[in-house]
């Protein structure tokens, strides 16, 4: 309720990580809590991606289905690129002349704002233009909610506290929301939020005290934290601990859904039996799969036509490549009378429209109900009843094999996971897929960890290099060593796997032999280190002025990446071939085939029989087009976008099923 004169109005911005997920919070936010478009505005930054989300809701673009190109001066400019999802009367009065734009008004003026953060951020990263003006007008009226804060690393939670000292210097509250929020992230952001506040009751007639509130599933507590001497820091860590303790009682009685267990690879190596030509990648895939196969005995049901065994595991891989050449390893296994195995491959780097399909199939068919005298709906489904009326064996597994994407804003509810450790929030967040919307505790590990991720086991026993990292957090310091065995507490994920360690920090930390202990101590350095004076760190940034300038910009940028390319897959007519394509300034095709090196190729015959979605990108852009009613290559400009990031000197390779890798 933040600039409501009676209190009893709503006004905030709600800031995600993720598009899918954001889209996701705004049909949330219609279906439960009412709110209809003239109260709620949805931004993501792509309108390919809400048209596709809500085909039937919203309009189509222009006929040509090329972007508008925006021209005249950069004042003229829209302050807002991107399609925003809003449908109100924007009032007159006011701003008109400096919003000319109907995009920017409804940024500003929508009474609740879900978007992705990035929009945000101009606010305090922008360091030459105008970028910052419509994110500052908006934060100045609305308070501030960053979901599933914990989700991003390193140089994106310092600009995120970047981003948290502005709210407070404009006076308005925030809320950071995860189930796993570490000790030091919330006590880093809450001092940069103190910072501001300060500075805004020095020119405000309002006190420096700041009400703080903790809430989880099990209740809610509020407290005032005073600045008495600078000790506010040590008071709220006390009454933080103090809840988490509480939370932390609470959960242990709760029934375990998950429980872990370590597949040992070098040990597994010396029993199984291998090809003398099989490379040492693929050992590691075929230790993955029995893994797979074993996982699946326990927990599988029972389908009630065929009698047949059936499961749907999740095999998390840290990096594309591997994610799909283990899935073509598995597309290779031999059907025998045991168990018969249907894959898939699930990363970023798919062209959007066989992505949304693909997301679109797993949603509707990873959910779980728990009345065991009925037939899962998962199991009605057309295309998994396909797969069980020609499978011969008395098993069947699904294997989704994918990368992070999988670990956060997707609602899916897997029997068992098999996990490439990348860190513990890692395996954390995709141990929050298994079971996830099934209650009852399991009796056996229905969650197997790899001992050594892919990178460490073909490094063998070479010296010790950061192994995980990318994603991870072993950038600054090296383990000590990357035998899983000696990096978790192995009773404690026996017993069960959930996020305990994560929000509860051990008062001696040893981060170069425990996983846990790394990710404190590198969160603890970045956002809560108040020795460290430089712009460098989050409260080194707080320190003297250094927050009037953009040097901390320029050290820890958010989205600090390689800079990525936007391609097409684009229909040509004349030839009835498919080119991936970059857009000119005019929004025309540009052949980038030859320049990237990228080889078209199909699936074998026996690949294909083993893939669990067989997509078609001809037939997909047939249905969009006819749907739409706009031809097919302005449907491939429109929705066969990819985004990847190029490297030099590589080849890449492309298949509707994989999608776009480096080879």
């Amino acid at each position: 309720r933040s600039i409501s004169e009676n209190g009893e109005t709503l006004r905030y911005i709600l800031a995600l990580g993720l598009r899918t997920l954001t889209l996701q919070t705004g049909d949330e936010y219609r279906n439960r809590i009412g709110l209809d478009e003239s109260e709620l505005a949805v931004l993501i930054g792509s309108r390919a991606v809400t048209e596709l989300h809500h085909q039937d809701r919203v309009s189509a673009l222009e006929e040509d289905g090329l972007d508008a190109v925006h021209s005249g001066s950069e004042s003229s400019q829209p302050l807002l690129d991107e399609y925003i999802d809003y449908e109100c009367d924007i009032p007159e009065e006011g701003l008109e002349t400096v919003l000319t734009q109907e995009r920017d008004r409804q940024f500003l003026y929508a009474p609740v704002l879900a978007c992705t953060i990035d929009h945000l951020m101009a606010a305090t990263e922008t360091r030459r233009g105008g970028r910052y003006i419509l994110p500052s007008l908006r934060l100045l009226s609305s308070d501030l909610v960053i979901d599933e804060i914990d989700d991003f690393t390193g140089s994106d939670l310092i600009a995120i506290g970047r981003l948290i000292h502005l709210a407070g210097m404009l006076g308005r509250k925030v809320m950071i929301s995860s189930a796993t929020i570490p000790p030091d992230l919330a006590e880093g952001y809450l001092h940069a939020y103190q910072q501001g506040w300060k500075l805004y009751a020095q020119t405000r007639d309002a006190g420096s005290e700041i009400l703080c509130a903790w809430i989880d599933e099990f209740s809610s507590e509020t407290q005032l934290i005073n600045d008495n001497g600078g000790d506010m820091v040590e008071s709220y860590r006390a009454h933080h601990a103090v809840f988490i303790d509480k939370r932390v009682k609470k959960l242990n009685k709760q029934p375990a859904k998950c429980k872990a267990e370590i597949v040992e690879c070098r040990e597994e190596m010396e029993t199984l039996e291998f090809d003398e030509e099989e490379s040492k990648q693929q050992q590691y895939f075929s230790i993955i799969k029995q893994a797979a196969i074993e996982k699946h005995q326990h927990p599988h049901t029972i389908d009630q036509q065929s009698d047949i065994a059936v499961s749907f595991g999740v095999v998390r891989m840290a990096n594309i490549t591997p994610c799909v050449e283990l899935t073509k390893y598995l597309l290779q296994h031999e059907s025998g009378v045991d168990v018969e195995i249907r894959a898939m491959a699930y990363h970023s780097q798919q062209v959007l429209l066989l992505r949304h399909q693909q997301e679109q199939h797993l949603d509707s068919v990873l959910r779980h109900n728990e009345q065991p005298e009925e037939q899962p709906a998962l199991l009605r489904n057309e295309i998994v009843r396909k797969h069980l009326s020609r499978c011969k064996a008395k098993n069947l597994t699904f294997i989704l094999v994918a990368t992070p994407v999988e670990e956060v804003g997707r609602d899916h509810d897997f029997d068992w996971a098999v996990i490439e450790p990348s860190s513990f929030r890692s395996i954390i967040q995709l141990a929050g897929r298994v079971r996830r919307h099934r209650v009852g505790e399991v009796n056996k590990a229905n969650i197997a960890l790899m001992q050594f991720n892919w990178k460490a086991f073909n490094a063998g026993d070479e010296p010790l290099k950061k192994y995980f990292n990318r994603p991870g957090y072993e950038e600054k310091v090296i383990l000590e060593n990357h035998n899983l065995n000696n990096l978790i507490n192995i009773a404690d994920i026996k017993q069960r796997l959930d996020a305990i360690p994560r929000i509860k920090k051990q008062d001696n930390l040893d981060y170069t032999r425990s996983l846990v202990d790394l990710e404190h101590a590198v969160i603890q350095s970045e956002l809560a280190s108040y020795q460290r004076f430089g712009p460098e760190s989050l409260q080194g940034y707080l320190h003297g002025a250094w927050f009037l300038t953009a040097l901390s910009q320029q050290l820890n940028p958010f989205r600090k990446s390689e800079k990525s390319t936007n391609l097409f897959y684009v229909y040509d007519p004349e030839s009835e071939q498919y080119y991936f394509a970059e857009k000119n300034e005019q929004g025309h095709p540009v052949n980038r085939e030859s320049i990237l090196g990228v080889s078209h190729v199909k699936l074998a015959e026996k690949e294909q029989q083993n893939l669990w979605l067989s997509r078609k990108y001809g037939s997909a852009l047939d249905q969009i087009a006819e749907k739409k009613e706009i031809s097919k290559r302005v449907a491939s400009l429109r929705f066969g976008e990819l985004n990847f990031v190029a490297r030099d000197n590589l080849q890449y390779q492309y298949s509707d099923q994989f999608g776009l890798i480096k080879i």
